[in-house]
């Protein structure tokens, strides 16, 4: 049986531990508020910046010397699923919700007779979807060794999908992502 000196040392145990599990909560707490603060910011932003391309690239198509990746191929038979995912889990139904609105759209397109090719970011979603869609991925892009993200990658991803469209690889590109709308919930859209 232990001793009155040891169940003290216990109790002295447990309630550091709660100390330290307490701090650990409160630093999460304010990192999990700063990103969404800098989720909530960045929002109009992005919704001025996509209206901007949309009004843009609708100007653009009458114009005789517009860029082929504005006017398009004239095609639609082959698609480029870009399915943007997390290489870490632990984050809810994030991943899960990115991977089955890609599953869907993926049964859609085929529905439609469409051809589909699978440009995977993140490593959750090539594990996801490699079980049922390996002939699809053409390309996979794990961003694991890389600390922060940057803009770097992001123009390296951009032009690799550039080449393949230039290549005529396929003729129409949707990105599927997760969108925040609050800390609970993340809609994934295509």
């Amino acid at each position: 049986m232990a001793s009155l000196k040891d169940l003290q040392n216990r109790i002295k145990s447990v309630k550091n531990t709660q100390k330290i599990t307490k701090a650990m909560q409160m630093v999460a707490a304010a990192k999990l508020r700063k990103a969404q603060e800098a989720a909530e910011k960045s929002r109009p932003y992005s919704e001025r910046i996509d209206l901007v391309i949309k009004n843009l690239a609708s100007s653009m198509m009458n114009v005789g010397d517009t860029p082929k990746l504005l006017k398009g191929n004239g095609k639609t038979d082959i698609f480029l699923l870009v399915v943007a995912t997390a290489d870490r889990g632990l984050c809810g139904g994030f991943n899960t919700n990115i991977v089955r609105k890609a599953n869907q759209e993926i049964r859609d397109l085929e529905k439609q007779g469409k051809t589909v090719k699978l440009f995977l970011i993140g490593k959750k979603g090539y594990d996801q979807l490699k079980r049922a869609h390996a002939n699809k991925i053409v390309h996979n892009v794990s961003l694991k060794e890389e600390r922060k993200i940057h803009s770097g990658i992001s123009k390296k991803i951009g032009s690799q999908i550039t080449e393949m469209f230039e290549n005529n690889e396929f003729d129409i590109c949707k990105l599927i992502y997760s969108e925040f709308e609050n800390v609970m919930t993340q809609n994934a859209i295509s």
